[in-house]
């Protein structure tokens, strides 16, 4: 089976789809299929195998995209045996399963259409553009005011909201006007979210933020569902030369990767990797190195501002010889930079969640982050890394266990591959949407 994204629009603010209507049809008819394949406009011609009516797999090629940390090999498993297709299939044909879509704009919803075995009710027909007809469930993504448009549709269907963190919370209201802007979109935030038929949040954190935020939801209780790391990403890229990132290649490489923000404390790591300097000898310290990894676009005052805020604090602790600020990396660099640093530092507080200790992890290396929000639930203390205080000191003790004691490392790291590969592998994340699914077609 597969499942597109709906055709993109230039006005997306980021990756989405746009309205759609159901498609579906018959495994048998090759010219069709490759007809609506072909008017899609993302196709992926990856081998799979759909149920045939007599029951016998077939391979075939269609539409694919994948729900967001939902690799498409894994949900084609995950919903198998109905396949999920979306694009101006032609009308008409039969189908063995269908997918819609809205679209808020630059943020996307799916409906999923419930698999044939073991739910009762035989196939429905073919969807009709706008209507939505042939599907059960919408799945919406992170902004909730499309759920409205999506309750436009003849027949009644489910809406399944994924929140990943209350959109209020994510803006500044530094000014009066900023302030009194804001209040009818956060009311509507609020009237829309509780619209949904069932609401998952990414971590146990958010849910306790999603309580104390929307208070007119009280009676709601978000379930947990972790996002899952795309392993293909790591497992494939070519590592770039760690040497052409920083001089000297080093023996203790710290790592951070984070955007160029304040919310994120990158001082933090400075400021512990010279209070390092203390607890280890000469010999030591003169292997020590830092790489300060994250976003930075020239064009948002605060990377600017920041990057030459970090400038000015490494050059008064007298670290600049040992630190090295990569701005805008590419994948390359960072697996080059995963597979040769000694652990990584994750430094925001109250982060919702939090991908970057999941990628080290399953790098196999140990995480120090602060004692807070997501990290909390994916970085196991004292197992795969050290949970601390916000405080330069407790950071420099975690690492300097780690330069102390190099057994540490691996023991800490193969821990780390372990539990990302059980906890939030994209076999977890499709089992769990999947009953999740299940629960509100039955």
């Amino acid at each position: 089976m597969r499942v597109s994204a709906a055709p993109r629009g230039a006005e997306a603010e980021r990756k989405g789809g746009h309205h759609g209507r159901c498609g579906g049809w018959n495994q048998g008819d090759r010219r069709g299929r490759r007809a609506a394949a072909a008017r899609a406009r993302r196709v992926l011609p990856t081998p799979g195998s759909w149920p045939r009516r007599g029951g016998a797999a077939g391979g075939g090629r269609g539409a694919g995209a994948s729900l967001p940390g939902l690799p498409r090999a894994g949900l084609d498993a995950a919903l198998r045996p109905r396949a999920l297709l979306l694009g101006d299939a032609p009308a008409g044909r039969a189908d063995r399963g269908r997918v819609a879509a809205a679209e808020h704009p630059g943020k996307r919803a799916r409906a999923l259409r419930r698999p044939a075995h073991g739910l009762a009710g035989p196939p429905r027909a073919p969807a009709q553009r706008g209507g939505g007809g042939g599907c059960d469930v919408f799945f919406c993504d992170q902004v909730s005011a499309c759920i409205p448009i999506l309750r436009l549709a003849r027949t009644r269907k489910k809406v399944l909201f994924y929140c990943h963190f209350p959109d209020q919370l994510l803006t500044k209201r530094e000014s009066f006007i900023k302030r009194i802007y804001r209040k009818p979109l956060d009311w509507l935030e609020e009237y829309t979210t509780g619209m949904a038929d069932c609401i998952l949040v990414n971590s146990c954190f958010t849910a306790n933020v999603f309580k104390q935020t929307f208070k007119t939801l009280s009676h709601v209780n978000p379930e947990v569902l972790y996002p899952s790391l795309n392993f293909s990403k790591f497992d494939t890229v070519f590592s770039a030369d760690a040497a052409s990132i920083f001089p000297n290649r080093k023996k203790f490489l710290f790592l951070s990767i984070n955007r160029y923000e304040r919310k994120k404390d990158l001082e933090l790591a400075l400021k512990a990797l010279h209070d390092l300097r203390g607890k280890l000898n000469a010999q030591e310290w003169s292997e020590v190195h830092m790489v300060l990894a994250g976003g930075y676009d020239e064009a948002v005052r605060e990377n600017v501002e920041y990057y030459e805020e970090l400038k000015a604090v490494v050059a008064k602790l007298n670290i600049v010889e040992q630190v090295t600020f990569l701005r805008s990396f590419s994948d390359e660099q960072k697996i080059a930079l995963l597979s040769n640093c000694l652990c990584v530092l994750y430094t925001p507080s109250n982060e919702h969640f939090g991908i970057v200790p999941l990628e080290a992890m399953y790098m196999k290396c140990p995480v120090i982050a602060v004692n807070s929000g997501g990290p909390l639930e994916s970085v196991v203390n004292n197992e795969t890394g050290f949970l601390c205080d916000p405080f330069p000191t407790k950071f420099s003790e975690a690492m300097e266990k780690l330069v102390k004691d190099p057994a540490l490392k691996r023991k800490m790291g193969a821990a780390g591959r372990a539990r990302v590969l059980e906890t939030f592998s994209s076999e977890a994340f499709i089992g769990k949407l999947y009953q999740y699914i299940c629960s509100l077609t039955q």
